[in-house]
């Protein structure tokens, strides 16, 4: 029997960076035409995280459109990433791959109602090339406990799923691949524990393999972010035994730009807008304005906002939160998701007063590298951190004192504030995870709760 030959393209973490789509749609679709006409098998693999709501067309669809795209390309099977799994709430992650031409591989996700893997999932799916090669593939992704469970899911670790999963495929395939959403360490780990996972196509942490790693027999594969770059993974095998197996990757911004490109990008964001420009919101007397650097009136406002949705006292929030100011008059969704893109939730944590205090001294002692520190990631997509501003919390800076509502605070008392989740995952504030007990409101983001806020004080008048 004469060498065959499988081609794995690999793409991981786009989150809707659609400037990059068309590229990558063409040269997939092209080198695909042009690697079956020479009898060559191949498949096309996503990771997760392929959409982001920052991108106006993803918040206007919930995710469809990047959905349509997916199709668009090819893709023969994907794994879920935590902006797909966490980044909607659980009727939208329904929804989402209601028109998938592809299968959803998740391996560690329950629904909490019914106690089993979701309808829209499938556990493993194998591919028989046309020499009756036969390719398991599983699907992992990074399981959030707290943050899935918020929105009605159980994330398992896979520890918990993969030896029985691995076991079994393995009796009856001749290579596995694993699509994971867990991080360059996870996947290391997962190398050396499951050697009968012959490859590893990797993303969650960015991480860019240009030739690939080898860990063991096993190879893995990972393609950095935003699709600057899809994987190419080069597999002979003969009589259905691996011969040879080579890693690369493709930069897309060296790929050849066609007419029509750029209409198509721009033509993404001005449709998104349009439609989220649609639904008006509130009609305020006065501009909201923002400030990174200082208290506004725009974080005032959505201060008492998330006091009101926790019916809490106290609040916390940071300054780079804002990307902009509302102007006085009608505002719709577009300025809401202009001023926050965030995927952020709403979060009230419980604290003992010695707990209070002691996050309060840890946000005062980073509180003047934050003002203007450069962040990323962990659902923030501003720019920089910006000034943290309390409600109903004062920080006497010369006695070192807390004042909680105009009195000391109590060491021994119960105090409960309401932020967001960002402060939680970052990790500049250990308190909150460490010690803080936390009640997610998932089904919203932080921008829809201030819009819901200014359409009670301010609703707009029909007619």
């Amino acid at each position: 029997m004469a060498i065959e030959k499988l081609v794995v393209f690999h793409t991981n973490d786009l989150h809707s960076h659609f400037e990059n789509v068309p590229k990558i749609r063409r040269y997939l679709q092209q080198t695909r035409k042009m690697l079956e006409k020479a009898q060559t098998s191949v498949l096309a693999v996503d990771l997760g995280d392929a959409m982001d709501r920052v991108h106006p067309y993803t918040e206007a669809t919930n995710g469809k459109i990047n959905i349509e795209l997916m199709n668009q390309i090819g893709y023969d099977a994907v794994t879920i990433g935590n902006n797909e799994g966490i980044g909607n709430s659980h009727q939208q992650l329904m929804d989402l791959y209601r028109d998938a031409k592809f299968p959803v591989i998740v391996d560690n996700l329950l629904d909490r109602t019914t106690g089993k893997p979701p309808k829209w999932t499938c556990q493993k799916k194998i591919f028989t090339t046309a020499n009756n090669t036969r390719i398991g593939i599983l699907g992992c992704t990074a399981p959030f406990d707290a943050t899935y469970d918020m929105n009605n899911w159980e994330a398992l670790s896979v520890d918990q799923v993969l030896p029985d999963l691995v076991r079994s495929l393995a009796a009856e395939t001749d290579y596995i691949i694993l699509l994971s959403h867990l991080g360059i360490n996870w996947d290391r780990k997962l190398a050396h524990e499951y050697p009968q996972i012959n490859l590893i196509i990797g993303s969650h942490t960015h991480h860019l393999l240009k030739k690939g790693e080898w860990v063991g027999d096993t190879l893995l594969g990972a393609a950095g972010k935003w699709g600057q770059y899809v994987g190419q993974i080069t597999l002979n095998f003969d009589d259905h035994h691996l011969k040879s197996a080579q890693a690369e990757t493709i930069k897309i911004e060296d790929q050849p730009e066609q007419v029509g490109d750029q209409i198509e990008i721009t033509n993404y964001q001005q449709t998104g807008e349009r439609l989220l420009q649609q639904f008006k919101v509130a009609n305020i007397p006065n501009a909201l304005p923002a400030s990174w650097q200082s208290s506004s009136p725009l974080m005032k406002v959505t201060l008492a906002a998330i006091q009101q949705l926790t019916r809490t006292k106290l609040a916390i929030l940071n300054g780079g939160l804002f990307l902009g100011d509302l102007e006085q008059g009608v505002i719709t969704k577009n300025d809401l998701h202009r001023i926050l893109p965030h995927p952020m939730r709403v979060v009230k944590v419980r604290l003992n007063g010695y707990n209070l205090w002691r996050l309060i001294r840890e946000m005062e002692k980073n509180r003047n590298h934050l003002r203007n520190a450069i962040v990323k990631g962990n659902g923030f997509r501003g720019k920089i951190f910006g000034e943290l501003v309390y409600a109903g919390i004062k920080f006497d800076t010369e006695e070192k004192r807390v004042i909680v509502n105009g009195h000391s605070i109590n060491l021994s008392a119960d105090y409960e504030i309401a932020t967001v989740d960002n402060f939680i995952y970052c990790p500049f504030f250990p308190t909150l995870e460490i010690a803080g007990h936390a009640k997610y409101w998932g089904d919203r983001f932080l921008r829809d709760i201030l819009g819901e806020y200014l359409a009670e004080l301010y609703p707009v008048r029909k007619g």
